[in-house]
């Protein structure tokens, strides 16, 4: 059974104000775009809560827009579902995610530009290091908590996994990976699914110990996409703005203040990519359960 759960404490509701303000203040701050200056919305996936999000990315943005002469606004939604369907109403023209590797949304012409440069990611469901469950098997009839429906890590594999071992699970979406793990360790959600380097990034932000009951194979985490109304020449000049960012020291410099903010274990960095590098996300689609293709 699927249902839907968001944390609505007067704490997340604050969280969210201030995501907002920041976002609105980031996009303040790169200036009035002159006449004739394009202006893009630019949505990356919600891994974090939304102000962590909005801290983390208006800085990168706006000194992409400077160094690209092309103005992007942050776009984000409460939740990871809510951004994608900004990008699939055609609302977005850059973006950051691995949410457009499926054959219909392939059909949707964005382009892969970009990536972190950083190692591959799994999936993985997860416990409390002190849960007494130790096999998968024993998540059966109870709550698992995922960030959301169109994960591809943290939702459709880790799913399709306990699908392919006829694991019956309740499933709750939280909205992002923070609240999943929020409802993990409050007792709310026997397990978790999450990709490997959010784990990490939670264990290093707020000192809570997993186990892994089960992983996936490798797979790049995010690409950085365009869409296929943005001209080449622009989808260059922000390619090239992104790709110099940690070598020049003012890049530099906000790179390893979103590094510090997330508890990145590997220096924050972007390199080219192509679509081949994220082919293995297409051979999920391929053979997973139709439920969460």
């Amino acid at each position: 059974m699927h249902r839907l759960f968001f944390v609505r404490s007067v704490l997340a509701i604050v969280a969210g104000l201030l995501a907002a303000g920041a976002a609105f203040a980031g996009a303040a701050a790169a200036g009035t775009p002159a006449a004739g200056t394009p202006v893009y919305n630019f949505s990356p996936v919600n891994l974090y809560n939304l102000q962590v999000s909005a801290s983390f990315w208006n800085p990168i943005i706006r000194y992409v827009s400077r160094k690209s002469g092309i103005r992007l606004n942050l776009k984000l939604g409460r939740t990871s579902a809510d951004t994608t369907s900004y990008v699939l109403a055609r609302e977005v023209d850059f973006a950051y995610t691995n949410h457009l590797f499926s054959p219909a949304r392939a059909r949707l012409g964005w382009t892969v530009f970009g990536r972190r440069n950083a190692p591959p990611v799994r999936a993985q469901i997860v416990v409390p290091a002190d849960s007494p469950i130790k096999s998968l098997a024993e998540l059966a009839g109870g709550a698992v908590a995922f960030p959301g429906p169109e994960a591809p890590l943290a939702y459709k594999m880790t799913y399709a996994q306990l699908l392919r071992q006829n694991i019956p699970v309740d499933v709750v979406f939280a909205g992002n990976t923070d609240a999943a793990f929020t409802q993990l360790f409050a007792g709310k959600a026997r397990a978790a699914g999450a990709s490997s380097e959010l784990v990490d990034n939670y264990r290093g932000r707020e000192r809570k110990s997993f186990r892994v009951l089960w992983r996936s194979e490798p797979f790049i985490d995010l690409a950085l996409m365009a869409s296929p109304r943005v001209p080449a020449d622009q989808v260059r000049a922000v390619a090239q703005a992104f790709f110099g960012m940690d070598k020049d020291p003012e890049g530099q410099r906000i790179l390893e203040a979103a590094t510090e903010l997330v508890h990145m274990e590997t220096p924050l960095s972007f390199v080219a990519a192509s679509d081949t590098d994220f082919a293995n996300y297409r051979a999920f689609h391929a053979s997973a359960p139709p439920t969460v293709r």
